[in-house]
């Protein structure tokens, strides 16, 4: 049969072209039954692949590239990246893969870098702030890749959260405890996730009797700082709970309401956003908005070899679903009778 091809071999199989590719390439994620089939039907039909061209496409480096647009400080002090990069790292050795870091200073020209010897097969990035872009120059040198976190140029294969609706549910979550004077300290707003946040907060004070006041949303940049000094401006404001756009800054809000003499969550309440390790170590720990980071990580992975191994596979634009976890900062114990 000279005319086969793998869309015929895949069509005979009741399967995709790209399980076909998958199983000729012996990869592993591939179900023993279907690989079976997959591989009878190339035994019956005597199917031979063009092996010059398989050849071409199997000239790879075995290496995939991790760019984080960050600054080396911000990569370690933020527990985001650790845990997306553990991820990552998983999928790599899971699959035989050799992972590269990039760690995008303002200043760098990351693409230029890791693109012009032809070293990598493809990238997994994590979005950064939207002026900040280099998804254009990815695009230009025609190397696959993946994003996590929506990104600015649309058309991407990427994956992400429901930011939207994280946000409404924690601030669900305090109007049903009876919360009446909800605040917001925002994520970074030169990011989608920053971005997103606050708008799952409006929707969810303006959906409510309570209404929304524009005078309660303080800016800040997923950092440390700003979330201190945001949380003493709402501590002179009355305000009884917050919503904050990380755990990593509900934390160091706290710690400045404390020092106002307040006491959370008794005074105030308080959720946070990621469910990382600081949601633990804060004190009391934090209710949170639970997403999958590690998880992230290992799926973008799957997500770009599938691109290596099928050139016609379609673009995968992945949102993965959010929960609240419930803990103490929310003043849940405190206020339960009100749910």
């Amino acid at each position: 049969m000279p005319s086969l091809n793998l869309i015929k071999i895949a069509k005979m199989a009741g399967v995709s072209r790209s399980t076909v590719s998958r199983v000729l390439n012996d990869h592993p994620n591939v179900s023993d039954d279907v690989r079976e089939r997959v591989q009878k039907i190339i035994r019956d039909t005597g199917y031979q692949p063009n092996l010059s061209a398989r050849s071409l496409r199997s000239r790879r480096s075995n290496i995939i590239g991790l760019v984080l647009p960050q600054t080396m400080d911000t990569l370690f002090s933020d527990p985001y990246f650790p845990v997306l990069t553990q991820g990552v790292a998983q999928a790599c050795n899971q699959y035989k893969k050799t992972l590269a870091l990039f760690i995008e200073g303002r200043d760098s020209d990351v693409v230029q870098r890791v693109t012009q010897d032809g070293l990598l097969d493809g990238f997994v990035i994590q979005s950064g702030k939207l002026q900040e872009s280099f998804s254009d120059k990815l695009i230009d040198s025609n190397i696959p890749f993946v994003v996590i976190g929506r990104p600015d140029i649309p058309g991407q294969s990427y994956i992400d959260v429901d930011n939207v609706k994280g946000a409404v549910l924690a601030v669900q979550h305090l109007q049903r405890l009876g919360y009446r004077k909800i605040a917001h300290i925002t994520g970074d707003m030169d990011t989608f996730a920053g971005k997103d946040r606050l708008v799952g907060y409006r929707q969810a004070m303006q959906d409510s009797s309570l209404g929304l006041d524009e005078n309660l949303i303080l800016e800040g940049d997923f950092g440390e700082e700003s979330a201190y000094l945001a949380a003493q401006s709402l501590a002179k404001q009355g305000v009884d709970a917050i919503f904050v756009g990380s755990d990593r800054m509900a934390r160091s809000a706290i710690q400045a309401l404390v020092e106002a003499g307040l006491r959370v969550p008794e005074d105030i309440g308080i959720i946070g956003y990621d469910d990382l390790s600081p949601a633990i170590a804060a004190h009391p720990m934090l209710t949170t908005v639970h997403q999958p980071v590690r998880e992230f990580g290992y799926k973008a992975v799957e997500m770009l070899l599938e691109k290596l191994e099928d050139e016609e596979t379609p673009i995968r634009q992945l949102i993965v679903d959010v929960e609240l976890v419930i803990r103490d900062s929310c003043g849940v114990r405190q206020r339960s009778a009100a749910i």
